[in-house]
């Protein structure tokens, strides 16, 4: 049979985005519940839009200020952050209500027009009838995930067992019922299989999707990258800012590293995660957690057995769920390096909102709040890029 990796490329490339995304709320909606994924997502966008307007526009319902007025500097500076951390988390509050429960209120109406599923009786999977309807209800889901699940296997097979067949071989196989049917059609009639580089490599995507995608992405890292250029040079004139940067740097590594290690990463792995968590937050479309997973990977075999591992343990009700955890991580290869990954972005993410919550107010107390923040690393961009202007001309 083809690459099972491959052909889970190919089945996710071939997928259209609506299908991709219905596995994916299922999926969620399994694990965490309708409005805990609900809250969720909501809970996430209210902070990070509560973060950003707050340094763009000040605080939004707590008054401005708060804390100037107070004779001792040092109180007068904790007064301020609290402040603006119950700003940031009141406006992400309602944001969070705002946004999630419609989500979470879809979800459950989503469920609930699922109907309840017999439950599937195992001998009944090798009955062509019944194996043939469960193949064409997915054909009906996902035409093109059926192409790149289906198809295209049977006609990999068959061309492997035709190869045997012309080198004089006398070939007994063993398939899965639901490929029986297109193997044996394509046995019957070589000359209809397709060319054999079409079933391996890469699936080609619209030439115009492609270049707009990579558009985007390019112009939004560029983006983030010279903005972050700019205030990098801006601090080493500005003690503060540079002050601002490695606390930056610091929280989000140690946090990010940490919870890697805590999901069982290696060293390098998890220093290499913290090494760019910082990235989170300049560019969210890339994710420090793919970077430790890829480290990682030097050192973990992922085998396809490790999934009928890992059902034989969740099948286990006896054991308690942080000890079945634990065996997890350490017998199961590949939940070890989904761990990794997952944790090591969830660190980030915990890190880039401790920092917009308890860290960053405090370091805008000196400078007169949040406002006074935005402004200043405006303005420091601003120096930074005249600066470079006036050198080249």
């Amino acid at each position: 049979d083809r690459d099972i990796q491959e052909t889970v490329r190919r089945l996710w490339t071939r997928m259209r985005r609506r299908e991709k995304l219905s596995i994916v709320a299922a999926l969620l909606v399994e694990m965490g519940g309708p409005w805990t994924v609900g809250l969720s997502i909501g809970l996430f966008l209210g902070l990070f839009v509560a973060f950003v307007g707050g340094l763009v526009a000040g605080p939004f319902l707590v008054p401005a200020g708060v804390g100037a007025d107070v004779g001792i500097p040092v109180v007068g500076s904790l007064v301020g952050t609290l402040a603006g951390m119950a700003d940031t988390l009141l406006v992400g509050g309602l944001i969070a209500l705002v946004v999630g429960v419609p989500i979470a209120a879809l979800l459950v109406r989503a469920a609930g027009d699922v109907e309840e599923q017999e439950e599937i009786d195992l001998d009944r999977l090798t009955d062509a009838d019944v194996v043939t309807a469960m193949m064409e209800e997915f054909r009906r889901f996902s035409p093109g995930g059926a192409e790149a699940l289906i198809d295209e296997r049977d006609a990999y097979i068959a061309s492997r067992l035709i190869a045997l067949r012309d080198a004089g071989y006398d070939v007994v196989a063993v398939v899965g019922a639901g490929h029986r049917e297109g193997i044996e059609r394509y046995l019957d009639a070589p000359e209809t299989l397709p060319p054999a580089e079409s079933l391996v490599g890469d699936v080609e995507s619209s030439r115009v999707a492609s270049i707009l995608y990579k558009t985007i992405g390019y112009a939004l890292t560029v983006g983030f990258f010279a903005f972050f250029v700019l205030l990098a040079m801006a601090g080493v004139e500005n003690f503060w800012l540079l002050r601002l940067f490695v606390a930056w740097f610091l929280v989000n590594g140690v946090v990010a590293a940490g919870l890697a290690l805590l999901a069982g990463a290696h060293w390098t792995s998890a220093g290499v995660g913290g090494a760019v968590a910082w990235l989170t937050s300049v560019n969210p479309l890339l994710a420090p957690g793919w970077f430790a997973g890829y480290v990682e990977l030097r050192y973990t075999k992922v085998n396809v057995a490790d999934i009928s591992k890992l059902n034989d343990m969740l099948a286990d009700e006896e054991t308690p769920i942080l000890q079945l955890l634990k065996r997890m991580r350490d017998e199961v290869p590949t939940f070890r390096l989904i761990l990794v990954v997952a944790l090591t972005n969830v660190g980030s993410f915990i890190a880039s909102v401790l920092f917009a919550t308890v860290f960053l107010p405090y370091f805008a107390a000196d400078v007169g709040g949040i406002s006074g923040l935005g402004e200043l690393m405006l303005d420091g961009a601003a120096r930074s890029a005249r600066l470079i202007w006036e050198t080249i001309t």
